[in-house]
């Protein structure tokens, strides 16, 4: 109960971009509003996350991760109650959809990331890289539900997701304060100065191998929301498929992404060669999947492609997500997580607008840009993390002494 309880946490993450990408054809219809503007929605709630998430992971190694997490939750779920009653009652609902996105945004920078670092605090070696696994599937899972979800929410009014994030946040917060009991620090958090130091210690050695990862992350999230934006937007246009068909069609390259993440995250255990390899893997089947999408337009066929890159993604992400859990003292873990969530956060934001510009320039151009920006993120994990030859040993708790970097 505990694993689902934090399971919990990433999923209701999710549901706040996932749930809506299937209705945001028909919000820019309702509302009036350009391509661009529309795609804001999406946009100002991972960058609200992405800029408060490094203070929200400081304060949760200060205090506690639940400290973080509930109230993050509770604002999550107000959110999206402004966003509703907004669409429902409010005089320029657009602009005040935006402000409860952004509040929204808010919230979610102390779910994910801070789950991260929890289940880094709970679970050591293996154990910890498969709860990782599984906490990464849950996040997929919740990809694969949302939009099936979102279809089937619109088809009461088009701005019911809206009103439905509270209930779901309420869920979560009734599971985390029931199951996850956390540890006592064994000792105080230090002050700021020698915190900050220790953050700049910990850059400083693994600073190559981070980067390399943060931008991978990104990469893999800003490609996947990317591209559904993309899918959205023909399947509605192009082949005039809309509702819960239009939901589940979208769910099928999730529901490939959440399958391989979980086997992963049960596997991978603390094999530090064996997670460079399926990482540089899981780039390489994205860019031959994205440059092979260029040849198809027919459904089932861009389909059977595009679940390859969805294949490559579910290898990389709980790689990642394990190589950064386990690479700093508990201490701060916090941070270091966060900071990962704000470049995953941010890889979200960037991804609808970037492609609205993409698809308005060139289908061909778009998903070969795409297969060149995985690739340049499979070199760059290829190059800039070294294992040592010999695995280290298993009773030690992080990676942080077990990676040697060039």
């Amino acid at each position: 109960m505990t694993i689902f309880a934090i399971s919990s946490i990433p999923m209701i993450l999710v549901l706040g971009n996932s749930m809506l990408i299937p209705v945001l054809p028909k919000m820019k219809t309702e509302l009036s509003v350009s391509q661009f503007k529309i795609s804001l929605i999406i946009t100002v709630f991972s960058i609200a996350a992405a800029a408060c998430i490094p203070v929200l992971g400081y304060l949760s190694d200060r205090f506690s991760r639940k400290a973080v997490i509930i109230p993050s939750l509770i604002l999550y779920g107000l959110g999206g109650l402004l966003a509703g009653a907004a669409a429902e009652w409010f005089a320029n609902e657009y602009m005040w959809i935006l402000a409860g996105r952004v509040l929204q945004g808010i919230g979610a920078a102390g779910t994910a990331p801070i789950a991260m670092a929890l289940t880094g605090d709970l679970f050591k070696g293996a154990e910890q890289s498969k709860v990782l696994g599984l906490v990464e599937a849950s996040n997929g899972f919740g990809k694969v539900i949302s939009p099936i979800l979102g279809s089937l929410l619109a088809i009461l009014f088009w701005y019911a997701a809206f009103f439905a994030f509270p209930i779901f946040c309420l869920v979560s917060i009734i599971l985390t304060i029931i199951f996850v009991k956390e540890k006592k620090a064994e000792k105080e958090p230090p002050p700021l100065g020698k915190y900050v130091k220790g953050l700049v210690s910990v850059f400083k050695t693994e600073g190559r191998w981070l980067f390399a990862a943060y931008i991978t992350g990104a990469t893999c999230l800003f490609t996947l929301f990317g591209i559904l934006f993309y899918i959205s937007d023909i399947l509605e246009k192009t082949h005039h498929i809309d509702g819960i068909l239009k939901g589940s069609i979208l769910a099928i390259p999730l529901l490939f992404m959440t399958t391989t993440s979980y086997i992963t995250g049960s596997k991978i255990g603390k094999k530090m060669s064996l997670m460079k390899t399926l990482i540089v893997m899981g780039c390489l089947l994205m860019t031959a999947s994205f440059s092979c999408l260029v040849f198809f337009t027919k459904l089932v066929p861009f389909f059977a492609v595009l679940v390859f890159s969805s294949i490559g993604t579910g290898l990389v992400l709980p790689c990642i997500n394990s190589f950064i859990t386990g690479s700093v003292p508990a201490d701060r873990r916090g941070f270091v997580t966060s900071l990962y969530g704000s470049v995953r956060f941010l890889g979200v934001a960037i991804g609808p607008p970037v492609y609205s510009a993409l698809m308005a320039w060139s289908r061909t151009g778009m998903f070969l840009s795409t297969a060149g920006l995985t690739l340049f993120a499979g070199l760059l994990c290829m190059i800039l993390i070294h294992v040592p030859k010999k695995e280290p040993s298993k009773n030690n708790d992080t990676l942080f002494e077990k990676l040697q970097f060039s």
